[in-house]
């Protein structure tokens, strides 16, 4: 965390141990700091890793001026931060995923909604948001009542949302999509290791099953890990923030993947670790789903209703584990972000097979 302009010698060497970001961004954050009138130097900057991310690198950076101690006196000049942003630049291979574009449109769109930062700018490889001072969830914290009901109620509210674009369902074309990415990449042990050359048939299989089996489409964030939801704490509101992967899609199926990620903890020291005991429990889903189907004024869901929406939710955890199964397998092939791509994918295949298992004698 060492200001990246105005250094003399030993803070340039002290820099370069430290986090960078592109020439194209830094310009950008000098351009951005120069209109704010409270930042007395554009140039003195500071950036900080933030931890977590999979797809992108996610930076915070502030700026600081001098202030006067309290007293203005004999105390000495200490800092006092005024501005700060996020920088987020793209992680290799993003295109095989998504079409980055269709994101920074959505992006664009949720914020007009008053859903998420606003974008301050864009550069080649990345862009600039507005940093919301909010806490980042934790793993922990999906599993309190309380916040889980928060999520809930927030994800209603995200479902509903009236986006641009078709109102299609992605989820069977995606799957398709990044398969064929899969064993294009893959050596023919791997695609052996993976049963790749058995997924096309069980895609085709889960659509055909799923058909109409929908309860709703809605537009979907289908990545909502607790890293992705962030809450102010005095007014305990909730933002969902990152939509590389949003598309409209069955509800069911992103409540499942919601699901499915309070399993794991990015923040451990073995992040691609999955621990599926922390799976909700019967009780804990059925508390979930009331809260999402509740009206604005309280009022608790037909019965029926929750059960055939938690018969859903439990089949499309199998979508779920196929999409971040392939995911896993195509980015070990193209991203070097420090996380075992494959063994999560390992993971989320045999959380596939098991569950279908289960369904079947079920």
């Amino acid at each position: 965390m060492v200001a990246i302009e105005n250094q003399s010698q030993g803070q340039r060497a002290a820099e370069a141990a430290q986090p960078r970001i592109p020439k194209e961004a830094r310009g950008l954050l000098h351009e951005i700091a120069a209109s704010w009138a409270d930042v007395a130097d554009c140039r003195a900057l500071q950036v900080i890793p933030l931890k977590g991310a999979m797809t992108n690198e996610v930076y915070q950076v502030r700026w600081l001026n001098d202030a006067p101690a309290a007293d203005g006196a004999a105390e000495p000049v200490r800092e006092r931060e005024v501005r700060k942003v996020l920088v987020r630049i793209y992680g290799d291979g993003v295109e095989l995923f998504f079409d980055r574009e269709d994101e920074v449109r959505t992006f664009e769109c949720m914020s007009r909604h008053g859903q998420g930062p606003r974008l301050l700018g864009r550069f080649p490889n990345g862009r600039v948001e507005e940093f919301i001072h909010a806490r980042t969830l934790s793993a922990a914290d999906l599993r309190d009542p309380e916040v889980s009901a928060l999520v809930a109620s927030k994800l209603r509210e995200f479902h509903n949302l009236d986006m641009p674009g078709p109102k299609s369902v992605l989820i069977w074309d995606r799957l398709k999509n990044w398969l064929k990415t899969a064993r294009n990449l893959c050596s023919s042990d791997e695609s052996k290791e993976f049963r790749l050359g058995s997924l096309e048939n069980e895609i085709t299989a889960l659509e055909k099953e799923f058909s109409g089996d929908y309860h709703g489409i809605g537009f979907c964030h289908n990545d909502l890990q607790y890293g992705n939801i962030m809450i102010d704490e005095e007014t305990n509101m909730l933002t969902i923030i990152d939509y590389e992967y949003a598309s409209f899609n069955p509800v069911a199926y992103d409540i499942a993947n919601h699901f499915c990620e309070m399993a794991a903890d990015y923040h451990s020291e073995k992040p691609h670790i999955l621990d599926y005991s922390k799976y909700p429990d019967t009780n804990e889903q059925k508390r979930f789903v009331k809260t999402y189907l509740s009206n604005s004024v309280g009022e608790e869901p037909d019965a029926e209703e929750v059960e055939n929406l938690l018969q859903s939710i439990e089949k499309y955890t199998l979508a779920s584990h196929l999409v971040w199964g392939l995911w896993g397998i195509i980015s070990d092939h193209v991203n070097d972000i420090d996380f075992d791509y494959k063994e999560y994918a390992r993971q989320r295949f045999e959380q596939y097979w098991q569950k279908k298992q289960a369904l079947l004698t079920s």
